[in-house]
C-alpha cells in the first residue's frame, strides 16, 4: 500500500467541504449584491411612484417629468464609462462602497429643498452614482461563478428590480400614503447606508477573475484586446441593438407605469403602487428561469449565440407585438397583463446579454467591458421617459398618450431585435480577437 493512500483518501472529503463552502460563500456575496440591486432600483421605482404628488406639489408639466427622468438615465450612461477605472484605482469592496454611500447622500438634498431645480440635481447626482454600479456588481458576482454559469447570478443580480418593485415600491407605497414622499425618499436614503455595513464585513474577491487589488493584472494569462476591437466587434453592437430599446421599455414602465394605471386607467393611488408590482411578477420568473435553463443549456454545450442572444432577442420580438396590440386590447385588466407579459419577457434578456459581453473580452477588462455596454444601453433610458411625456403632452387623453408612447416603443424593439439575431455572433468574435493579439 502506498504511504500516500490514506493521506489522498483523508483529503477527499476535506475538499468537497472546501467546494461546498466555497458555493455557500459565492451565492451568499452574490445575495448581497442582489440587496443592493434592490435598493438602486427602488431608488429608480420610486421616482415614478412619487410622480403624481411631486408634479401636483411643483405644478410639473408631463414634459418636465420626462426630463428629469432622461437626464437621470444620461447622467447613469455617463457615470457606466467610470466602471473600468474605478475598478482599476479601487479594490472592489471599496468602490462599491463608495457608490453605495453616495447614493444615499444625493437623495437627501430634494428632501429639504424641493424644487424643479433641486429634482434635477439630485437625479444626476444619483444617475451619476449609480452608472458604474451595475458592471461593479455584476464583475463582482462573476468572480464567484465560472463563465458557463453566469447567467442565473446575472439574472438575480437584475432581478433586483423586479424585487425592488414586488417587495419594496409597495411597502413604499404605504409609507408615501401614510408619511408623505419626503419620508419616503429618506427611508430609501437610510437603508442605502446600512447595507453598507455587512458589505465591508464580508466581501473577499473570488477565484474566476483575479479581481480584488487596484492596478492587480487581471487575468494574465489571456492578453489584452484593443478596446475598438471589443466595442466594435457585432456582438457588441448587436446586444446594443437589442437592449437599448428593451432598455426604454424599462425606464418608460419604472418612471410611467403607476402614473398610466392611475390617470389612464382608472385606478387609485394606493392601487396603482400595489399593481406595479404585476409586470415584476412575471419578470422575476423569466429572468430567474430563463437564466437557469441558459445555464444548463450552455453547460451541455449548446452554442451561446443560440442561448444568449438568438432567444432573447425572439422574446423581445413577442413583446413589441403585446406592445402594438394595447389598443385593440378591451378591459384594463387584460392591458396590465399585456404589459406584464412584454416587460417580464424584456427584463429577461439583460442578464443573458451580459453574459454573452463577457465571452467576447479577456478576464481583465471585463470591467471595462460590462461599463461600456451598461452605459451604452443607457441611451434608451435617455429617450424614454422625455419622448413618452412629450406625447402625453401632445395626445388628447391619457390613455391614447400611453398607448402611443409603448406602441412605438414596440415597433422599435421588435425590429432591432430582429437586426441583432442577424448582427451578434460571440463564439466569432471571441475567435477573431484572439487571433487579432496573436498576430500583433
Amino acid at each position: 500500500m502506498s504511504p500516500t493512500a490514506p493521506s489522498t483518501a483523508a483529503d477527499s472529503p476535506q475538499r468537497e467541504h472546501s467546494r461546498s463552502e466555497s458555493r455557500r460563500r459565492a451565492w451568499g456575496l452574490t445575495g448581497l449584491l442582489v440587496t443592493l440591486y434592490v435598493l438602486s432600483s427602488a431608488d429608480k421605482a420610486v421616482f415614478g411612484l412619487i410622480t403624481v404628488p411631486l408634479r401636483e406639489e411643483l405644478h410639473l408639466s408631463a414634459t418636465q417629468i420626462g426630463m428629469t427622468g432622461s437626464i437621470f438615465f444620461l447622467a447613469y450612461s455617463l457615470g457606466g464609462f467610470l466602471a473600468g477605472p474605478l475598478n482599476r484605482m479601487l479594490t472592489l469592496k471599496w468602490a462599491i462602497a463608495l457608490i453605495a454611500i453616495l447614493w444615499s447622500v444625493v437623495l437627501l438634498p430634494l428632501i429639504v429643498w424641493a424644487t424643479f431645480v433641486a429634482l434635477l440635481i439630485s437625479r444626476t447626482l444619483l444617475g451619476m452614482a449609480e452608472g458604474p454600479a451595475s458592471a461593479l456588481q455584476h464583475t463582482a458576482a462573476y468572480s464567484w461563478h465560472a463563465p458557463a454559469k453566469r447567467g442565473l447570478p446575472g439574472a438575480m443580480i437584475t432581478s433586483g428590480t423586479t424585487i425592488a418593485k414586488i417587495v419594496v415600491v409597495p411597502a413604499l407605497a404605504f409609507v408615501m400614503h401614510a408619511y408623505g414622499w419626503r419620508t419616503t425618499v429618506l427611508v430609501l436614503a437610510a437603508a442605502s447606508a446600512l447595507w453598507v455595513a455587512p458589505w465591508l464585513l464580508t466581501w473577499r474577491p473570488g477565484p474566476y477573475l483575479g479581481v480584488g487589488k487596484p492596478g492587480a493584472d487581471q487575468g494574465t494569462a489571456e492578453p489584452a484586446v484593443p478596446w475598438r476591437r471589443i466595442v466594435l466587434s457585432r456582438t457588441f453592437l448587436g446586444g446594443l441593438l437589442a437592449v437599448i430599446p428593451a432598455y426604454m421599455l424599462i425606464s418608460v414602465v419604472l418612471q410611467w407605469l403607476p402614473s398610466y394605471f392611475e390617470k389612464g386607467l382608472g385606478y387609485s393611488q394606493l392601487q396603482s403602487g400595489w399593481m406595479f408590482a404585476f409586470p415584476s411578477f412575471v419578470g422575476f420568473a423569466a429572468l430567474i428561469g430563463g437564466s437557469f435553463l441558459s445555464d444548463r443549456a450552455v453547460a451541455r454545450g449548446r452554442s451561446v449565440r443560440a442561448v444568449r442572444v438568438v432567444a432573447p432577442a425572439i422574446g423581445i420580438m413577442i413583446a413589441g407585438g403585446l406592445l402594438l396590440a394595447l389598443p385593440a386590447i378591451p378591459s384594463r385588466m387584460l392591458t396590465v397583463t399585456a404589459i406584464s407579459l412584454a416587460y417580464g419577457l424584456t427584463i429577461a434578456v439583460f442578464p443573458l446579454f451580459t453574459a454573452t459581453m463577457s465571452e467576447i473580452c479577456p478576464p481583465r477588462q471585463l470591467a471595462g467591458t460590462l461599463g461600456a455596454f451598461l452605459a451604452m444601453q443607457s441611451i434608451g433610458g435617455i429617450v424614454g421617459p422625455l419622448a413618452t411625456g412629450i406625447i402625453l403632452d401632445a395626445a388628447a387623453t391619457p390613455v391614447a398618450g400611453y398607448q402611443l408612447a409603448f406602441q412605438l416603443i414596440g415597433a422599435v424593439s421588435a425590429v432591432l431585435a430582429l437586426l441583432a439575431v442577424v448582427i451578434a455572433d460571440p463564439a466569432k468574435d471571441r475567435s477573431r480577437n484572439r487571433q487579432a493579439v496573436s498576430a500583433g
